[in-house]
């Protein structure tokens, strides 16, 4: 009986040792389910409006349906100021970070905040869409360009040197720096572009150019037909557009501002595997093709752009330094609120 004992005893010691070990494992929100299934939660912060951001999460959800994704989203600007008034307090909530631009991500690199990970999905995006240490990744291509309404504006305009003529004074709204990360990094590089420069900001300015919270506000105001036209992102123009209203939408002829709104992982996470699947995903062909359907150019070369967008490999784009962007935001956000009041 003694023996007998021993053995159940030692059974339950082997069981409970196990069970002790699972839990450790769940206390990291990570489990396996099934080959390539992974099970949790994660929490990405994103400027993504709230229906593509919750598109892509369902179509990730197709591949990983046990990983549960909690979103906060708000403009570009705030998320940054929450993610760092959270490191602060040494408590920072989100796992995933998906934002407009580089500059932003490389602000936030240098405040160390950033996991490296080398996605294996990296095939067919261009290494100037990537950081080189591997901290954050583009994962679509937004131009930034012109909308028009043409019942108000009769001659299109093809530039962005064409806003400041004397036909579109008091005619033109743009989307804030202060607001929009994507805005933020057009003023940088803009202002810093041979033949454009702060004089085209004061130029919009003396013609009476308003200025507004973000993109959205832009597109609603020359759909409405309060404003006649704008500066704004390619998606918001070509979806409205496609859903009938009088607009229509110009890449420049000076060329495109374009914003890749890369995905990076927190260095604070404690579910970096999800964390992988779901910027894995975003990355792959499967999720760039989900980029397209959204209404995306996708970064991924190969991936069709949805219809009447530019593909990655046609866009002309305007960039500048982007340590030289980092360094100067601040202080051209400052001067952008001196000129505009």
């Amino acid at each position: 009986m003694g023996f007998l004992k021993k053995r159940v005893l030692t059974g339950l010691l082997a069981f409970f040792t196990a069970a002790v070990l699972l839990t450790g494992c769940g206390s990291q929100n990570v489990s396996e389910t099934s080959p390539g299934k992974l099970s949790g939660s994660i929490t990405v912060y994103t400027s993504q409006p709230e229906e593509d951001i919750q598109k892509l999460i369902e179509k990730f959800n197709e591949k990983q349906p046990d990983i549960k994704v909690t979103v906060f989203r708000s403009g570009t600007e705030e998320v940054v100021s929450k993610v760092l008034a959270e490191k602060e307090t040494g408590n920072v909530q989100a796992d995933v970070l998906l934002v407009a631009d580089a500059a932003t991500f490389e602000e936030l690199k240098g405040k160390d905040l950033l996991m490296r990970y080398q996605s294996p999905e990296l095939k067919g995006i261009s290494k100037e869409y990537y950081d080189a240490d591997y901290t954050y990744t583009g994962t679509k291509i937004i131009s930034t360009g012109i909308i028009y309404n043409k019942n108000m504006i009769k001659i299109a305009p093809t530039s962005y040197k064409d806003l400041t003529k004397a036909e579109f004074k008091n005619n033109v709204i743009m989307p804030s720096p202060l607001y929009s990360g994507a805005a933020a990094y057009n003023l940088s590089v803009l202002t810093r572009t041979n033949g454009i420069g702060w004089e085209y900001y004061q130029a919009l300015k003396d013609k009476g150019a308003k200025v507004d919270k973000g993109n959205g506000t832009v597109q609603k105001a020359v759909i409405d037909g309060r404003v006649g036209s704008g500066i704004i992102v390619d998606y918001m123009a070509l979806r409205s557009k496609q859903k009938g209203a009088p607009v229509e939408f110009v890449y420049p002829s000076e060329g495109s501002l374009t914003v890749t709104e890369p995905v990076g992982i927190l260095k604070a996470t404690t579910h970096a595997e999800l964390a992988k699947a779901f910027v894995d995903f975003i990355l792959s062909e499967a999720g760039q093709k989900v980029t397209a359907e959204i209404g995306y150019t996708p970064i991924k070369s190969g991936v069709k752009a949805p219809e009447g967008f530019k593909s990655v490999d046609e866009i002309k784009n305007i960039t500048y330094d982007l340590a030289t962007l980092v360094k100067a935001r601040q202080d051209d956000k400052e001067k952008f609120s001196r000129i505009f009041n």
